[in-house]
């Protein structure tokens, strides 16, 4: 459940990152972790002091606290919506707070540390306290507070004596780390409520650069074919009204508007061709820092570059295919990019684990790799694909056709 935004204000279409799933991952299994601890205490000290057989009271203690805990661990799931970001099903909630005030109610009848039985509802109040707004939030923690401080009282009224704050060190660790327990959910929630934030920016400074560049290549694009289309169609309605006229003066307008077009179209050309190309050395590095980006320890080889312009974008492109395939369609921890030459080929090869049966890339070959297979064949050059187990390897072989020194 994301981290909820301002709907005035655009939000990124792209997924979140590896990384911000990791980093929800550890949060929760932090947060989980402590919680973990504070209920295993409660069951070391409930069978400390009690010798087998168990009493009844304390037997049905320890099952109500075991299902109190299984709750408290599966409503951790539901802490991802951040801070403030709503309560979930009232099922879970009520199955939360249920179980722990059995063991509430349930303590008050235990024989030894009875206050420690009011722990489980103090973190019940605690995880609902988290996706509440502050004043609701606020006014959680203080119930929870007061029904904690409520058990003694409760306790003296039923037994008619009191209990004494337990001079016992564990139960002492137990009630300062529970008290803290606030804290700690609120801060690690605090955390990832950032970690959300900067990766949606991220993710909308990718998109608004995208953007950006589409605007430049349409205003360039405008710019040229705007003024030519302007010339051809002023130059076409003039040589029309002659054509009847003057013959000589249609013929030498026609003949503008052929070189008029003939300008247009290798304009754009080398706009086109400027907006796509590629460089095989940018293209490496960017391939490389991607994959580690991405997770994926990435070893770089390379031999001398290619000079020769085609097979240098040839090679660029398939570097790139090769490295958007390894994205969408595996979840690699080790790839490999090896540029070789000799003196009458060079080839590129490029390894990556993390792939499975199912991949859809393993399947069935892409638009992508069909269309780099037809540009190597161009050049009479080949692309091999292969699958072993789990790794994938993409092999692309071209003639050297002039071999930077």
């Amino acid at each position: 459940m994301p981290v909820a935004a301002n709907p005035d204000v655009l939000q990124p279409t792209a997924l979140p990152g590896r990384s911000v799933r990791t980093t929800w991952t550890y949060t929760l299994g932090c947060m989980v972790f402590i919680l973990l601890v504070l209920d295993f205490m409660l069951f070391a000290l409930a069978l400390e002091p009690a010798t087998p057989p168990l009493e009844s009271v304390t037997g049905i203690l320890l099952i109500s606290l075991a299902c109190a805990v299984a709750a408290q661990i599966r409503y951790c799931w539901f802490l991802r919506a951040g801070l403030g970001g709503g309560l979930p099903h009232v099922a879970w909630n009520l199955a939360l707070i249920g179980t722990s005030a059995v063991v509430w109610i349930l303590g008050l009848f235990a024989t030894t540390n009875a206050l420690m039985w009011s722990v489980p509802l103090w973190l019940a109040a605690c995880l609902i306290a988290c996706l509440l707004p502050t004043r609701q939030r606020l006014a959680t923690l203080a119930a929870g507070l007061a029904l904690t401080a409520l058990h003694p009282v409760a306790y003296q009224l039923l037994h008619h004596r009191s209990y004494a704050f337990p001079e016992d060190s564990g139960l002492r660790m137990l009630f300062s780390y529970a008290a803290l327990m606030p804290v700690v959910l609120i801060s690690s929630l605090w955390w990832w409520r950032i970690v959300v934030e900067l990766d949606r920016h991220r993710l909308m400074a990718g998109e608004l650069a995208v953007a950006q560049e589409r605007l430049r290549f349409a205003s360039d694009l405008h710019d040229i074919q705007g003024h030519h289309l302007q010339v051809i169609a002023l130059k076409s309605e003039l040589a029309e009204r002659l054509l009847t006229i003057d013959a000589a003066a249609a013929r030498g307008h026609i003949h503008d508007v052929r070189l008029t077009a003939k300008q247009a179209l290798e304009e754009t050309r080398s706009l086109v061709s400027g907006y796509r190309g590629t460089v095989l050395e940018n293209e490496l590095e960017n391939a490389r820092e991607v994959l580690s980006a991405a997770g994926a320890h990435c070893e770089l080889t390379i031999d001398p570059i290619p000079g020769n312009p085609d097979v240098h974008k040839a090679l660029a492109m398939a570097v790139r295919e090769a490295t958007t395939n390894i994205l969408r369609h595996s979840n690699a921890t080790n790839a490999s990019i090896t540029l070789s030459a000799s003196a009458n080929s060079c080839s590129l090869t490029i390894k990556n684990n993390g792939v499975t049966n199912g991949t859809p890339a393993v399947q069935t070959l892409g638009n992508g790799l069909a269309g780099l297979r037809e540009r190597l064949s161009a050049l009479g050059g080949q692309l091999q694909t292969t699958m072993d187990a789990e790794r994938f390897e993409l092999l692309a072989s071209i003639p050297s056709k002039g071999i930077a020194p």
